[in-house]
């Protein structure tokens, strides 16, 4: 990913404008967007064909204007202290509006079933999340070793997997401080438990870095500076502005509760408090922005897990917003469509998970099996079904349903010696399930 080509300023551009072209531009009914919709930075307009009788300069300059009609300044700054703002095109509020209608209907016990299905699904969510956040940052870890980790309680064997730990309990804190008003010590937790064990200073983890720290972010392969963040000795006073932007109801422009979540993401990135994990900490302040207003669907769905699928995309729309007069539009729509996919997969995922235990239930309808089977157990045979050789301990069973150990043994048991759908095995001191090679047969 490089630096995207700065726009040439409006005021530049409409001083070397001839006046009656300047004319034509002002009636050539431009708007913010282009023919398909899409809110382009001047790094791709540039290349395409303007509209027939102007050049691709006048279409920036009918571009910026109209959307220059639509700007609002939010009381947040740069390192200039020039304000960031944003526009609301009609893209922004159709997906704002698909968003708003998918994540706080009253639809939720309907779609998630039984309230340990959805501790089930709840933990699922945290997993993902923890997992794809920290391999955004480099951790290596595969989400199935990072499931398993989390799953049976085990500690972490590197720094990629005690990254996921972190992430991991970093999603429960938010949970817990969900209904409180957000604090720089609050923030601090949060960093320190997102790094903990992971930095080469561990003393650096829930504090501010130093003018010693030099943090820059780069383009390695390049060797190029992507972004400078401000100076660490405006970082004290920054934060508590950033605090006072995310607990203010009462700001001079009214911000949709999830736009307000997306730029705390952005302004906690462009901050850089701190000498690593910033992406991390973000990302997690983006939840607790849209968990706290009760968007109850953001706590089984990972927006990590989509951005990291196009890292290039999320990287760029940071530099889009940078480049071109802090225009927070860019990545206001980025994070828009990374929760409306993320919003999709998920119902995809949920009925995918209807229809595969709907084929389990067929499968073993013709035996005596399928009435004495719950459902935490017809899900594990579910996923044994589809994985020959999984494994299967106690304690997972019971993290993942959120039921005391005794249920979750005799769930265990059960499968293994009364209905033979399990081997038991015994590895030192705790016992396992195996999922047999020949489950289907002797279903």
């Amino acid at each position: 990913m490089k630096i995207p080509t700065t726009p040439p300023k409006l005021k530049h551009l409409i001083q070397q404008t001839e006046i009656n072209k300047l004319r034509q531009i002002l009636t050539g009914h431009f708007t913010p967007t282009d023919t398909k919709n899409r809110y382009l930075h001047w790094d791709k307009l540039q290349h395409l064909t303007p509209p027939q009788g102007f050049t691709s300069k006048d279409y920036w300059i009918g571009t910026k204007l109209a959307r220059q009609a639509l700007y609002q300044e939010l009381p947040l700054f740069d390192k200039y202290q020039n304000p960031f703002r944003l526009a609301l095109p009609d893209c922004v509020l159709k997906k704002l509006y698909w968003i708003e209608q998918n994540m706080k209907g009253g639809w939720r016990d309907n779609i998630l079933g039984h309230p340990q299905t959805k501790k089930s699904y709840l933990l699922n969510a945290l997993i993902e999340e923890a997992t794809s956040s920290s391999q955004i940052e480099g951790a290596s870890t595969t989400r199935r070793i990072a499931k398993e980790m989390l799953r049976q309680g085990r500690k972490p064997k590197d720094r990629s997997e005690q990254m996921i730990f972190n992430n991991y309990h970093a999603m429960q804190f938010i949970q817990d401080y969900k209904n409180e008003p957000l604090t720089p010590t609050i923030i601090f937790e949060l960093h320190r438990i997102i790094t903990e064990g992971t930095l080469e200073n561990p003393s650096a983890a829930g504090q501010f870095r130093t003018p010693s720290d030099d943090i820059h972010v780069v383009n390695v392969q390049l060797s190029q500076t992507l972004h400078t963040p401000p100076h660490a000795e405006e970082l004290p006073k920054r934060l508590q502005h950033f605090c006072q932007f995310a607990n203010n109801e009462d700001l001079p422009m009214f911000i949709p509760p999830i736009l307000k979540a997306i730029v705390l993401h952005f302004m906690l990135a462009y901050d850089h408090p701190f000498v690593d994990g910033n992406g991390r900490t973000a990302r997690a302040i983006f939840y607790w922005a849209i968990i706290k207003q009760d968007y109850w669907l953001m706590e089984f769905i990972s927006i990590s897990r989509i951005i990291k699928q196009a890292l290039g995309q999320y990287g760029r729309s940071f530099l889009y917003t940078e480049t071109d007069d802090n225009d927070l539009t860019y990545f206001i729509i980025h994070q828009l469509s990374v929760l409306e996919k993320a919003i999709v997969q998920f119902h995809h995922h949920l009925e995918q998970k209807r229809a595969n235990l709907e084929n389990v239930e067929q499968l073993i309808e013709p035996t005596k099996i399928a009435r004495q089977l719950n459902y935490r157990q017809l899900a594990l045979l579910e996923h044994a079904l589809k994985n020959p050789g999984a494994t299967y301990t106690i304690s997972a069973h019971q993290k993942t349903y959120g039921i005391s150990y005794e249920t979750a043994r005799q769930d265990l048991l059960k499968m293994a010696n009364n209905l033979q759908l399990l081997r038991q095995r015994k590895v030192g001191k705790s016992m396992i399930f195996v999922s047999p090679s020949d489950l289907e047969q002797r279903l």
